[in-house]
């Protein structure tokens, strides 16, 4: 049986250019009604965490939720998920920085949000400003961290930088970092501190 797993990864071909039968094959098989557009996989780790914190199954709700792999991929995943492809609803969380790319990409493809919710500079960002930058730096003790970060706030290039920019930066400098703390972190929030980007885009689905 077809999952929304199958789904995404079918539509990732679609959206790289590869034959749609295949996505349309599957979304006529799954109960999929909404696609949620994010940048990357540590996003989906954080929407994930808070969807399960929240008790719901996403998948099981009929909400795909993709990972792009960069912000300059929302035309063709629009063009794919939205009226052009499979018809579904789309949602998702996209940068400030970013807002006028994901417009004209998805004007290109004839597609348009059905509620888009906006991060300051990104997700991370979000995440850190809504913990405090004590909090997460337990966090990253927590998690067997503390040396890693210690030689990177050591850096030269660190200096100039702020607390907060320094702990954003430092989720990305390895592999599958990203996306463990954007589990770790959703995982810490008080009910009440959720960022709103974040929150808005689970209550919209």
């Amino acid at each position: 049986m077809a999952d929304m797993g199958a789904l995404r990864d079918a539509v990732g071909v679609w959206a790289a250019g590869g034959d749609g039968e295949r996505a349309r094959e599957l979304a006529g098989q799954v109960s999929v009604r909404v696609a949620v557009l994010l940048e990357g996989p540590s996003d989906v780790a954080a929407v994930d965490a808070l969807a399960a914190r929240r008790g719901r199954d996403l998948a099981a709700e009929g909400v795909c939720v993709v990972s792009m792999g960069g912000a300059m991929s929302v035309g063709h995943f629009a063009r794919v998920l939205g009226p052009p492809g499979l018809g579904l609803r789309l949602t998702g969380l996209c940068d400030e920085a970013e807002r006028g790319h994901y417009v004209r990409g998805l004007e290109r493809a004839g597609a348009a949000w059905q509620g888009c919710f906006v991060c300051a500079a990104d997700l991370e960002d979000e995440l850190i400003r809504a913990l405090g930058v004590t909090r997460v730096a337990e966090l990253v003790r927590a998690e067997g961290d503390e040396r890693a970060l210690q030689t990177f706030l050591r850096q030269p290039a660190q200096q100039d930088r702020t607390a907060q920019q320094r702990l954003r930066r430092f989720f990305g400098t390895k592999k599958g970092r990203k996306i463990h703390y954007g589990r770790v972190l959703v995982e810490a929030l008080d009910a009440d501190r959720v960022p709103a980007p974040l929150d808005g885009l689970l209550a919209a689905l």
